[in-house]
């Protein structure tokens, strides 16, 4: 099955609080812990419910659908 979402963190931002991980249904995010910040592990089972974007409390996650990343990587 096709992800119905792409996931970004972004790094700069990310302070590793784990509170994505914790709400994501399909396990998508991890800790790395080597950078101590969240990481997109699973990027395949995204299903685009944008918990993770909405709960984390550093506005570092944004979740597209693959029509817009698309559309953002290709400007």
């Amino acid at each position: 099955m096709a992800a119905k979402g792409v996931v970004v963190v972004n790094e700069d931002w990310c302070k590793g609080c784990n509170i994505c991980a914790a709400v994501c249904p399909t396990k998508v995010l991890e800790l790395d812990k080597v950078k101590a910040v969240m990481k997109v592990a699973h990027p395949e089972k995204c299903i685009g419910c944008k918990q993770c974007e909405m709960i984390c409390p550093d506005f570092c996650i944004y979740v597209f659908t693959p029509e817009e990343y698309e559309e953002l990587v290709s400007v």
